[in-house]
């Protein structure tokens, strides 16, 4: 970095260097691996600057689906260490970080009792899972803290079927119970708190014919949910449905929504971005990523620039790129050192982003990662 005392002339030639060597300006490079290899797991940001690593699955030579194994990122140390273990094995959960400290895990799946209804509240403190209340769908919903301290669960699916309820969970009691239904039965929806503290819930999928041949139809609807009270509206339509997206909110109130799937042609990935505004009730396009993908990760830089992270395009990725909301453009940034699919990825209070585990093979045995790398 540049002291305050270093001449002009100085400045200009080290800038020029920096900038003159790929990958100096920004890079990922590997930090300590996690204890256990997976994919399709959590990582929530706890209040003491560690990020809590939460279940997800595992495939070695047998098929292990549904950890109980939990882990701590230290950024000061660079390594992950084992902590308190899951009642219940589960992958594709929802974490949210509460008002109270404590981390919710709710639903996923598992392989031997399908999809989970439980949920888990992790003390950081104790380093230790606890039974809470119940969720009524399982899997296949979306996530939200409310300004209020609740968590607003939204959508999901029951076998073949979208549903259109919606719940609370209450950290005070420690129980679930039902609010307003959503106008339109999605599964794997987003979700975004707004500044103004409504939800955005916008996208997702449902199905229509009989098992085996059941047939999905993407979403283009969106929906707000008001907290005040308790109900939904629909609100502006996608310009491309889609579901697997990543939603951000960005520092003017608008959401960007980038990515995802439907059931267009090369396999549905999506390119294409747009941005939500809250004052017009309306989605814009904007600037297309120059990779299509799914499964990747999303994250709101201080710099104010958006950094999407690997996912999928007919296999893992490991390129990244950032969206500037000034330009509407994407731009490609540093790849990773390995490519990643269902990773889970958490900005550090450093500003570094952590991106861990994840799959990078197109199928088989081998591909499980427990590596972990830093953005800088």
């Amino acid at each position: 970095m540049k002291r305050a005392n270093v001449s002009a002339c100085l400045g200009v030639f080290l800038l020029f260097f920096a900038m003159s060597l790929p990958g100096r300006a920004q890079s990922w490079s590997f930090t300590g691996s996690m204890q256990q290899a997976r994919m399709y797991f959590t990582a929530t940001l706890l209040n003491n600057g560690q990020v809590l690593v939460v279940g997800g699955t595992y495939r070695g030579t047998f098929v292990q689906y549904g950890l109980t194994s939990a882990e701590l990122y230290n950024p000061a140390s660079g390594t992950f260490s084992t902590t308190g273990s899951l009642n219940t094995g589960r992958y594709g959960h929802s974490a949210t970080l509460l008002n109270n400290g404590k981390v919710l895990i709710a639903g996923g799946t598992n392989s031997t009792t399908g999809a989970l209804s439980s949920a888990e509240l992790y003390d950081p403190v104790a380093g230790t899972f606890s039974m809470t209340g119940s969720l009524s769908c399982a899997c296949g919903f979306s996530a939200t803290l409310l300004a209020n301290g609740m968590v607003l669960f939204t959508g999901g699916i029951n076998g073949s079927t979208a549903l259109t309820t919606a719940e609370l969970y209450n950290p005070t009691t420690g129980t679930f119970g039902l609010t307003g239904n959503l106008n339109v039965a999605r599964a794997g929806p987003s979700s975004t708190l707004l500044g103004n503290g409504k939800v955005l819930v916008a996208g997702g999928v449902y199905y229509t014919g009989t098992s085996p041949n059941l047939v999905p139809n993407y979403l283009a609807s969106a929906e707000l949910y008001d907290p005040t009270t308790g109900t939904f509206t629909l609100t502006g339509s996608l310009n491309t449905a889609r579901t697997s997206e990543t939603t951000t909110l960005l520092p003017n109130g608008n959401v960007l929504l980038a990515g995802g799937q439907n059931a267009g042609a090369n396999g549905g990935y999506l390119s294409s971005a747009e941005l939500y505004n809250p004052a017009t009730g309306k989605f814009t396009n904007t600037g297309s990523l120059n990779t299509p993908r799914i499964l990747h990760t999303a994250h709101l830089l201080s710099s104010g620039k958006v950094l999407i992270v690997a996912g999928n395009h007919f296999g893992p990725l490991a390129s990244t790129e950032l969206y500037d909301p000034a330009s509407g453009t994407f731009s490609n940034a540093a790849s990773l050192n390995t490519p990643r699919q269902g990773h889970a990825s958490a900005l550090l209070t450093n500003g570094q982003v952590l991106a861990a585990g994840g799959n990078n093979a197109r199928g088989g045995k081998t591909g499980w990662l427990a590596s972990a790398e830093l953005y800088h």
